[in-house]
């Protein structure tokens, strides 16, 4: 972080008056919003990849050249390894439509509208003149083409069929592999695919206003795939039929003819299951084998799909393919019943741990919360009489009861965590994480974690789980329902 803030004090000439994480559930790269003395704001990205951050950095500027709404990058380091790009706002489209959803399904106006403009900017995106755009920085390939492919559907066997324990045979499977990326590449590259283009990457401005923020694997592709790629994401679970009404809209901003029309009705099915493959794919390395949990829950929706698909009748010629995946959709561990239960309220998990064996993991996916440094309170285990107990223990309790700094940082720690639980109580979140932590996570983390989940769960009307990790200690404290902030 400290070299982007150099990198933006050398860009504007001062420092960034505010610098706070962003979280990324699923990427590699570090954001933070970074806010100069004026009010303007900026995201400062510093990434792992100096081939994905160029591709980045190119395709901002030869986007904005074409006048397409993405961020502009104003700075980069010389390494490449990290970039300064306007700032496009907090709230995702994928936030707007869950917000906006109604009981019956139905999504409100603005929803609605940003949804139509992803359609019409799509368009634009597949439409627009790429005669200079250099596919040399494409990463990791320039084309979407037959090896692009089997990666995806390798990514799927391995990380999402083979931790199902759903019996495959490999070499047929790989056989229909090959027919399916065959047919993939039979329809031909005709645009600029974006690759990844889904609501939670689309940012919605305070006017209404659009913007795509994630492109760095952009290649020349078929523009079905990043149809697909929004219409099907399963987390925004569009009903069929909003999908036939925006594919409608996506052709007829892209001014088809009837025969191209019906060439893309046609061939869509075929992008939906190689879509729907490469995300479970993603969902089952996240979540089958790391186990966070905001992808275990997409899952079913995933599997659900699939199920429409088989249901409509997938592409022939792939009869391992198709054996397989009607396992999948009859597995009863990926159905919505078994999914990890959604929180019924506000959920908030706090957890003592030790700084030797790292930072708690938040598997909820949104990145963590707060993290408070307990290791400037006097230490109960330096002294002998107190070295064996925790600080779920009376003497240590007494010990740190005792000392006027320990009031002080509970004070603070109090002010800040009260501030968010009640703004996402009355904004209808459903999770916030709140790490102490110590030298062994034994005394001083464990007794301020236990203090602050009291608090919690006497004051507000949530759920408190509390973890104390090096003491393999898990609570469940229910708060006051009576205690609704206003």
């Amino acid at each position: 972080m400290q070299k982007l803030v150099e990198l933006f004090a050398g860009t504007f000439g001062q420092h960034p008056v505010s610098v706070e994480p962003i979280a990324g559930a699923g990427s590699t790269r570090s954001y933070y919003r970074m806010m100069r003395a004026d009010g303007a704001s900026f995201v400062g990205t510093a990434g792992v990849s100096r081939a994905e951050n160029e591709a980045f950095i190119y395709m901002s500027r030869e986007f904005a050249r074409m006048s397409l709404p993405v961020p502009q990058v104003v700075a980069a380091s010389t390494d490449r390894m990290r970039y300064i790009q306007t700032d496009a706002g907090t709230r995702s489209l994928f936030g707007l439509i869950a917000d906006s959803r109604a009981a019956d399904g139905t999504l409100a106006p603005e929803a609605m509208t940003a949804l139509g403009l992803v359609m019409d900017s799509l368009a634009a995106f597949h439409s627009a003149d790429a005669s200079g755009f250099d596919y040399s920085f494409c990463y990791p390939r320039q084309e979407m083409d037959r090896r692009s492919v089997m990666w995806d559907l390798n990514y799927f066997k391995y990380s999402f069929l083979k931790p199902s324990g759903i019996d495959f045979d490999e070499e047929r499977l790989e056989d229909d592999f090959e027919t399916l990326a065959a047919l993939v590449e039979g329809c031909g590259y005709d645009c600029i695919m974006l690759r990844d283009c889904q609501s939670r990457n689309v940012m919605v401005g305070d006017k209404g206003n659009i913007t795509f923020i994630d492109y760095q694997g952009a290649r020349r592709g078929n523009r079905l795939y990043d149809v697909v790629s929004f219409l099907w994401q399963a987390r925004a679970a569009l009903p069929a039929s909003l999908r036939t009404m925006l594919f409608n809209r996506y052709l007829d901003s892209c001014a088809m003819t009837a025969e191209r029309r019906r060439l893309c009705a046609e061939r869509l099915p075929l992008f939906v299951l190689l879509r729907t493959l490469q995300v479970l794919g993603a969902y089952g390395f996240l979540g089958l084998v790391r186990r966070k949990e905001h992808f275990l829950k997409s899952i079913p929706p995933a599997v659900d799909n699939l199920r429409a698909l088989l249901g409509n009748g997938m592409p022939g010629g792939m009869p391992e393919l198709a054996r397989v995946l009607g396992a999948i959709a009859g597995c009863e561990r990926f159905s919505r019943a078994c999914a990890p239960a959604a929180a019924d309220g506000l959920v908030v998990t706090v957890t003592s741990f030790s700084y030797k064996k790292g930072l708690p993991e938040d598997s909820s996916g949104n990145g963590g919360g707060f993290v408070f440094d307990c290791r400037a309170l006097h230490n109960p285990g330096r002294y002998e009489e107190y070295r064996h107990l925790t600080g779920m223990d009376a003497p240590v309790i007494g010990f740190l009861d005792g000392c006027a700094d320990t009031g002080r940082f509970l004070e603070a720690a109090y002010s800040l965590t009260d501030s968010s639980v009640e703004r996402y109580l009355s904004r209808g979140f459903t999770s916030l994480c709140v790490s102490f932590g110590c030298t062994g996570g034994r005394h001083r983390s464990v007794y301020c974690a236990e203090h602050l989940a009291a608090h919690l769960a006497e004051k507000y009307p949530v759920t408190v789980r509390l973890v104390h990790r090096e003491q393999g200690v898990k609570k469940t404290l229910s708060g006051n329902p009576k205690n609704i902030p206003q």
